[in-house]
């Protein structure tokens, strides 16, 4: 909905000099721009039919930039991870590339039904006052609109159909074969074990703080009605409650919302390129500053892959940082990154044994690096 490759947060500048790499920011079309569908307007795959444009532009072009077309890394973090997942499960993305980084990804939200987003692409019109009685003037009528009239009704719509302790949005790639979670997650799995695409893939331990954070008091009922939703059962809200000492009910909310929307479905991805014959590597990231109120939460760990601190100095959630563990923690980050990147071992400077069901062994990145067997699990005692 928001953002953009050019950003200064997503400069690939430190991480092509560290690791002699050619680094490639890709913008694509957002919002109803990107993903508005509508029979005979759109299809509601414009954005990611950019990022394809762009990778085909990589294979034709890179080289004259230092680049290997046969060696390329595609890297996405949140919508950006989702959208790498769209491209493993489409056939047309095939030969694209060859190594896939996936930070937070929200493997839970399944692409749009066709049915879905075109009630949303209604409702848009509405909101715009564009009349739907002729189909072949609405295309028309839309030209004319100024394109913030056309962002702000996108956040109106995102208002009215935003619901506590979930993450829905208007506007998202439209793929009506993939539209449940779970045969998103068997599609982009099957589609990397067919390709022979290896995964970095890993959360941050309170990713959903930074959703929640401006929240003041929470409706008992509808935390309730949440907790049952996710878990089946009411009961769960104490085992939350237990796992994280002192804590209040926004943080056992954040933790759930976490858990299924980034956490479980993860490792559920993870798993599934397992079985599909190809192999992930599995992280967590759980350092934050000390006393942060936004721990780790999403999107912490950008500035460490890219190394590009001075982009996030007025950030909020790195207040407190302190610059020596700072330094230290991104030079494993990227030591890791790159040796996938160029050699598909993220393991080169401190050991990441590949995630199996069996082990479940995860990278954790906090005051002490380093991977521990079935942290994922310990992560969820009790609770699934």
């Amino acid at each position: 909905m928001t953002g953009a490759g050019s950003l200064d947060w997503y400069d690939g500048a430190e991480l092509s000099k560290d690791g002699n790499i050619v680094t490639v920011g890709v913008n694509y079309r957002l919002g109803a721009f990107g993903f508005l569908h509508y029979p005979g307007i759109s299809n509601g795959l414009m954005g990611i039919s950019d990022i394809l444009a762009a990778l085909t532009w990589v294979q034709d072009h890179i080289a004259h930039f230092g680049g290997d077309p046969d060696q390329v890394t595609v890297m996405g973090q949140s919508a950006g991870a989702h959208a790498i997942m769209c491209l493993l499960a489409m056939g047309e993305a095939r030969g694209l590339f060859q190594r896939a980084v996936l930070q937070s990804v929200p493997a839970s939200l399944a692409p749009l039904s066709e049915a879905k987003a075109l009630e949303y692409g209604n409702r848009l019109l509405d909101i715009l006052n564009v009349d739907q009685s002729d189909p072949k003037e609405i295309t028309a009528q839309l030209i004319t609109l100024p394109t913030a009239q056309i962002i702000q009704a996108s956040g109106k719509l995102a208002k009215e159909i935003e619901r506590f302790g979930q993450i829905t949005l208007p506007f998202m790639p439209v793929i009506d074969s993939l539209s449940t979670t779970d045969h998103f997650i068997e599609m982009a799995a099957k589609g990397a074990g067919e390709a022979g695409i290896e995964l970095i893939a890993g959360t941050n331990r309170e990713e959903a703080n930074i959703l929640l954070g401006n929240l003041k008091a929470l409706d008992p009922a509808l935390v309730r009605e949440r907790f049952v939703a996710l878990t089946g059962k009411e009961e769960t809200i104490e085992l939350y409650r237990r796992r994280r000492p002192g804590s209040t009910i926004i943080e056992q909310v954040s933790d759930l919302v976490t858990d299924y929307t980034f956490l479980f479905p993860a490792l559920r991805l993870a798993e599934a390129v397992h079985e599909a014959g190809s192999r992930t590597w599995l992280y967590q990231f759980d350092w934050a500053p000390y006393g942060s109120p936004f721990k780790a939460c999403h999107g912490i760990e950008l500035p460490f892959v890219f190394g590009n601190f001075e982009a996030y100095k007025d950030v909020p959630i790195l207040k407190g940082a302190i610059p020596e563990v700072v330094a230290d923690l991104t030079t494993a980050v990227r030591r890791a990154w790159l040796g996938f990147i160029q050699t598909g071992n993220p393991g080169v400077s401190i050991p990441w044994p590949v995630y199996e069901p069996a082990q479940r062994q995860t990278m954790r990145y906090a005051s002490v690096i380093g991977t521990a067997g079935d942290l994922a699990e310990i992560n969820r005692a009790g609770v699934r």
